[in-house]
């Protein structure tokens, strides 16, 4: 079963590549304030670099002028591609938290992973919500892998 909104977000461990390497993030602090998540298949695929990630990296200032505290990308990849691709994207400039689900043991507690062959520890499904204090308060999931519609960092500033 999936997350949906209303819920609240489950405990869990994400990470983040710092300077001193990777960082354990404790999801507990994606439930303090205005968070926009958003989550992709995979760092460096086609949807993901040239829509879905480009979509949140032009919006991001609008997400803060919305009172939104932080805008967050979570992929299942280990936290030195999540970092890479931070950097290719132009989401660390812009401000955007990519945080590395290396195992997807998180995307798995949202329900919301995808089992496919040759992928070790699965893929996300593309969603973004928004959370307020831990509560999910909207939640746009995408139908297809290669879709960016519903999930776009427009589709959801309009819901801020």
């Amino acid at each position: 079963m999936s997350i949906s909104k209303g819920d609240t977000l489950p405990a869990g461990k994400l990470f983040k590549l710092g300077e001193a390497g990777p960082a354990e993030v404790d999801t507990a602090e994606l439930a303090q304030g205005k968070v926009a998540i958003f989550a992709v298949p995979g760092a460096f695929t086609p949807t993901c670099s040239n829509s879905h990630m480009p979509s949140f990296v032009k919006n991001a200032d609008k997400f803060r002028e919305k009172g939104v505290s932080r805008v967050v990308c979570i992929t299942v990849n280990d936290p030195f591609v999540a970092g890479a691709w931070s950097k290719a994207t132009g989401a660390a400039d812009a401000g955007i938290e990519v945080l590395a689900d290396a195992d997807g043991s998180y995307t798995k507690a949202l329900g919301l992973n995808i089992e496919g062959a040759g992928w070790v520890n699965g893929r996300s499904k593309r969603y973004a919500m928004l959370v307020d204090a831990g509560v999910v308060t909207e939640l746009q999931v995408e139908e297809a892998a290669g879709a960016c519609t519903i999930s776009s960092g427009e589709s959801l500033l309009d819901l801020v």
